[in-house]
């Protein structure tokens, strides 16, 4: 019969924890576990991750090019026709605003929260409003000479 204090861990699952450079009594002397030569087996090893033994760095061996700013805008781009497409078939209404929402829903910009362009490429025939982060030019044109209007949303 067992009673608490006659209780015991059944044989196999208490493993001695592995006590490193404790002498030669230990098992683990001499080396201590750390190979014969080289920088690791030695006290003080503070190579860094990247450091590759005295070989040429992988990052000095691959070609740099370019610059990246981190200061340029990337915009969404949209095309007049696009959107005129989407007014003939009904998805968007000409009569009011067209903003980021409208345009996410009907799939023309990916990213609702990110800046979008709308282009010239095409003709617009109807009178809109549209508000977006910038307009190319022949964009503004051919919106405004329809009588609609344009509205920049600052960044």
């Amino acid at each position: 019969m067992d009673i608490l204090s006659n209780l015991q861990y059944i044989r196999g699952s208490k493993k001695k924890k592995k006590r490193v450079g404790r002498g030669e009594g230990s098992g683990h002397g001499g080396t201590a576990t750390r190979g014969m030569n080289g920088a690791n087996s030695r006290s003080g090893n503070k190579y860094k991750p990247r450091f590759e033994g005295g070989q040429m760095p992988l990052f000095r061996r691959i070609p740099k090019k370019g610059f990246r700013s981190p200061h340029k805008i990337e915009y969404q781009v949209i095309n007049l026709y696009r959107i005129q497409e989407l007014i003939n078939k009904g998805k968007i209404d000409k009569t009011k605003e067209i903003n980021a929402a409208i345009l996410f829903s009907n799939n023309l910009i990916s990213k609702a929260n990110h800046p979008y362009k709308i282009l010239g490429v095409g003709e617009i025939n109807d009178k809109i409003t549209i508000e977006a982060h910038s307009f190319s030019e022949s964009a503004k044109e051919k919106i405004e000479s329809k009588g609609g209007k344009t509205k920049v949303i600052e960044l």
